[in-house]
């Protein structure tokens, strides 16, 4: 029977028994559990907000003109790696790699083959992260010496074409956009290279996007280094010229514009400061392509990309931010299975080992790991475990969500991962589990070393060590050196051992006349009492000192 008082009801009964609960008290308690466990339900069992674009990023980098990297973004702003290098072509350089997707579903890219060269570079991917080389083109053009940055442009009617600066030996050193229009679905046949006017003496890197029936360019003047603004109702021109030199206060030194249309409808434009010194990676927005928002600074990548495309697509995006494959199981990667983060080779869901990778929630120096399929988490650790959490924003959570990416431990190329608030502390996998833990042998420093989420280690952040809150040195518990008092033992003035006059009766030999035991019994115990009565005395005093 279960019982039908609710205090004294066995715990499961009180949790779960409500079939007798009949008073208004319990009543109201009945109410509020359900009402509590409807609303968890709800919130555990609503679906999650997907987004609504995915964009795509393909860039050469500083550190190597002969391998492409590939990125990808959930708002066009905060990139994650998806693989780097993704692709390195057979011969030649990699530079300026433009994206698009085709048709059939397939990604393209087309890349600056080298500094001196009459062709254009093609590679094709299904997934984004694994491309294969294609072939090259050469463009049919007498005296061609140079053909520069190649980007896509998909026309309104489905037409599929690319814009190519081209160079020839007679054109007295500047460089002329061009347009081929692709004549098959493998790219292996184009058009003639036609010239777009009115871009003209010298300008190269055109990147042009149509709204409704105007063709907008930005485009990189080469002589006085300025992006520069023009529009045409054409794609091959006339173009006229909205704004040059600083009309848009970007300065010069930049190149490499690509635009961007963004889900809250401003257009964004990214584009390579070479001129900087270093050099870095900006971004400006706009609603009319008249009036821009002042340069920002590409997060994370600024100085590490160069002259990059970015492609839009507006489907869910599925989060193919990163993977972090492990140093000693090749093939083998950080995720998660029931919210315990670990590695493995063989998820049930692939996107339980995706992750985007964010500036620290407690430093912005540093990484958090969140998850692609549970936005909502991140990857923490608890009790040296981690976990795939939920953000609640507590001071705890976000400094065991946070950490810093260092060199490899195992291997200088790779990246491993420590915590931020118990330094000396990474992220290592024991037994396939993930947990935070020293690294001191040289196994243990291969299995704390991972896929880099960066492209590049950040510089030690000047690691105010952590918060370590200055060693609370509870002041060395100078518990007051106990002073007990020099325990003044009361001097134990043990009665400057008057070893009782020792009255030695005066060796008398007493006579029969004067009584010798009731006599010196009765001085003996006159004179014990006195120095009773004086011991108690001087405790008293000393009592009274203390």
């Amino acid at each position: 029977m279960p019982h039908t008082d609710l205090a004294l009801a066995p715990k499961s009964e009180r949790l779960w028994d409500f079939s007798m609960l009949t008073t208004k008290r319990s009543l109201r308690l009945q109410l509020t559990f359900m009402a509590l466990v409807t609303y968890t339900a709800a919130l555990l069992l609503a679906p999650l907000q997907a987004h609504s674009s995915t964009y795509t990023m393909t860039a050469f980098t500083n550190k190597s003109e002969s391998n492409m990297y590939v990125y990808e973004s959930d708002n066009g702003t905060d990139y994650g790696l998806i693989k780097g290098p993704a692709f390195t072509p057979p011969t030649g350089l990699i530079r300026d790699p433009s994206i698009m997707r085709a048709k059939d579903g397939k990604y393209w890219v087309t890349y600056t083959t080298n500094w001196s060269a009459n062709t254009i570079g093609f590679a094709v991917s299904t997934d984004r992260e694994n491309w294969q080389f294609s072939h090259t083109y050469t463009l049919p053009v007498a005296n061609l010496t140079e053909s520069w940055a190649p980007e896509w442009f998909v026309d309104s009617d489905g037409s599929v074409n690319i814009i190519v600066s081209l160079r020839k030996s007679t054109d007295g050193g500047n460089f002329t956009p061009s347009l081929i229009k692709a004549q098959n679905n493998q790219f292996t046949a184009w058009s003639s290279p036609v010239a777009l006017r009115g871009l003209s003496p010298n300008y190269i890197d055109t990147f042009i996007v149509k709204l409704g029936d105007t063709y907008h360019a930005m485009v990189k003047n080469e002589t006085s280094k300025y992006i520069e603004y023009a529009t045409a109702t054409s794609l091959s021109g006339p173009y006229s010229f909205k704004g040059t030199g600083n009309w848009a206060g970007w300065g010069s030194g930049n190149e490499g514009p690509s635009l961007i249309q963004l889900d809250n409808n401003k257009w964004r434009i990214l584009f390579d400061c070479y001129g900087c010194n270093p050099q870095k990676y900006y971004y400006s927005d706009s609603t009319d392509f008249k009036t821009w928002s002042a340069k920002t600074e590409l997060p994370r990548l600024s100085g590490f990309v160069r002259h990059l495309t970015v492609l839009k697509e507006n489907t869910p995006y599925t989060g193919d931010y990163t993977r972090l494959e492990s140093f000693s199981f090749p093939t083998y990667y950080l995720g998660h299975a029931d919210f315990v983060c670990s590695i493995d080779d063989g998820y049930v869901n692939a996107q339980d080992s995706r992750w985007k990778i964010v500036p620290g929630l407690a430093d912005p120096k540093g990484i958090s790991l969140q998850s692609v399929n549970f936005p909502e988490r991140y990857l923490r650790h608890s009790n040296y475990q981690t976990y795939l959490q939920p953000n609640d924003n507590s001071a705890s959570f976000i400094a065991d969500a946070t950490f810093y990416q260092r060199n490899g431990l195992a291997n200088g190329d790779w990246a491993s991962y420590e915590s931020y608030n118990v330094p000396g502390q990474y992220l290592m996998h024991r037994d396939f589990k993930l947990y935070i833990a020293t690294a001191n042998t040289q196994q243990e420093k291969a299995d704390a070393t991972f896929t880099r989420a960066l492209s590049l280690t950040p510089a030690p952040p000047v690691v105010l060590p952590p918060v370590v809150e200055p060693p609370v040195i509870i002041p060395p518990v100078v518990t007051p050196p106990i002073v007990t008092p020099p325990i003044v033992t009361p001097p134990v003035v043990m009665p400057p051992v008057v070893t009782p006059p020792v009255v030695t009766p005066p060796n008398t030999t007493p006579t029969e006349s004067t009584p010798p035991t009731t006599a010196g019994a009765l001085g003996m115990l006159d004179f014990l009492g006195a120095c009773v009565l004086w011991l108690l005395s001087s405790l008293i005093r000393a009592k009274q000192k203390r």
